[in-house]
This record gives C-alpha cells, structure tokens and sequence, in this order.
C-alpha cells in the first residue's frame, strides 16, 4: 500500500471520536495525518466534546479529551494532500467562517481528491458551496442546510463520487471503510501465528 497524505480540518469542540477514530485508525493502516486548527499551531491543542444518543430530542453533549493539532494551518498547502476529513461536533459551525478553510476544501473538490465528511462536517462543505448535485448525508438537524446547498438527502453512510458522508459516529465503520476506497487502500493481514 502507498501511503497517502490527508488532512483533517479540526476545531474547539469538534466531536470527540470523530476526530480521534479516524485520526488514529487511518494512521493505523500507513497514512499520515496532519490535523489543523486556523488560529493554532502545531503543538496547540482543541478541546472536544463527547456527543451521546439516549432518545432526547437531541445529542447529550460532554467535554471530551484535548486533541493536538500536528500541524499548523497557515504553513499547510493542500496540494501536498491526497485526502480531506471533516469531523462533526460543534467547530463546523464557526470554521465554516475562516476563508482559508472554505478555500482548503474548495480545493479538495476542484481536484477531485477524496473526502469524508460527518455529522455537522457538512455545514463547512454547504458553506464552500461545493455540494451541488452530490447524494450525501450529515447529521440529520443539518439535512435543511445541505439540501438548500444543492445536495440530495440519503438516509446512511454513501459515497458519491470522491465525496464518503455519515450522519454521526455510530456511522464510523462504513464511513472509514469508505474513504479507505476512495483513497485506493488495500490492507494486508497475515495469518495470526499461535503463541507458545
């Protein structure tokens, strides 16, 4: 397998395992991953938050760990990068306002490159206005927001074209799974050996 370079575009109270999860799991099949904060450098760290389901209305929200940032915004061109992933929580919807984050994914887009996106990720896509004519998802409370930015809605993880969406964490699997194809990853196991 070839490494790929990916990028994830994180914030203060960015979802919790939507960072984490695919932050180490896709490192741990090779790939490097540099997570950036606009306003922060590397070596900085966001705050997360812990998003629960138990049958409210909405998610139960609770302060989740302190995620590095492993590289600095600023310093970063996405042309270096093979991959984007857009973690949910509540950062997307304030760094949907920081031009160079619309421009970063605006890029990804234009290239044709693969991306992940879950939960409130979206919000940064609509916000991009890159999401016309793509079969998407996010978390539901979003569907209004995507659709109005030219989307059409599915129930579940899908992947259309180089874009891969679920709708929250419960989702990682086929979310993970998905972007993997789109990145072109095969993943070798040998046989487990028995212990002595």
């Amino acid at each position: 397998m070839t490494s790929k370079q990916l990028l994830m575009i994180v914030g203060d109270f960015v979802e919790d395992y939507e960072a984490m999860v695919p932050f180490q799991a896709l490192q741990a099949v090779g790939h490097e991953v540099h997570a950036v904060c606009p306003e922060k450098e590397t070596g900085d760290s966001v705050k997360t938050a812990v998003h629960d389901f138990r049958g409210d209305q909405t998610y139960l929200e609770e302060r989740g760990h302190d995620f590095e940032v492993t590289a600095t915004m600023n310093e970063v061109d996405p042309a270096d990068y093979d991959g984007l992933v857009v973690p949910g929580g509540r950062a997307p919807e304030y760094l949907r306002t920081y031009d160079e984050v619309l421009e970063t994914v605006q890029h990804f887009f234009e290239e044709e490159k693969p991306v992940a996106a879950l939960c409130h990720g979206p919000q940064i896509l609509a916000a991009a206005d890159v999401l016309d004519g793509y079969e998407m998802t996010a978390y539901p409370a979003v569907r209004a927001e995507v659709e109005a930015a030219g989307c059409s809605w599915v129930d579940g993880v899908v992947t259309d074209r180089n874009l891969v969406t679920g709708q929250a964490w419960p989702d990682h699997p086929e979310w993970i799974a998905g972007f993997l194809d789109l990145l072109g990853t095969e993943i070798q196991h040998g046989e487990p050996v028995a212990a002595d």
